[in-house]
């Protein structure tokens, strides 16, 4: 049980994540500026890269034991890449617009859709 709520919780951890790359890259729009690469980008990317790894690892682990409705390993694995080239792009003004904004959405949907179905497996176990 201890396992899968820090599942729950890291999946609304990558959840925050996106969210925060998604400003980051508007206000680094608006401004037209790059931020500092060893300051700033490389401290966010590899917090949320740790991150989606650890959620990988567990969530393909939590698959082999039970069945998910709408979700599979290959999401899992391509969400987390997704996460990870998002959370280095939010940080260059010249990151294409809808690119950015489709894969944040992307990733926020298969997101959204694991933390429903991790809460609706922990309430009925």
């Amino acid at each position: 049980m201890q396992n899968k709520r820090e599942i729950q919780e890291l999946t609304q951890q990558l959840i925050g994540f996106c969210q925060a790359a998604d400003k980051i890259y508007d206000s680094v729009r608006e401004e037209g500026a790059e931020k500092d690469f060893y300051g700033e980008v490389k401290p966010f990317a590899d917090k949320v890269h740790q991150a989606a790894k650890e959620w990988v690892i567990q969530m393909k682990e939590w698959m082999k034991s039970e069945s998910f409705t709408h979700l599979y390993p290959q999401q899992i694995e391509q969400t987390a890449d997704n996460l990870s080239d998002v959370a280095v792009q939010a940080f260059f003004p010249k990151t294409s617009y809808k690119r950015f904004k489709s894969h944040v959405q992307s990733i926020l949907f298969i997101l959204n859709n694991t933390l429903s179905e991790i809460n609706a497996k922990l309430s009925g176990s």
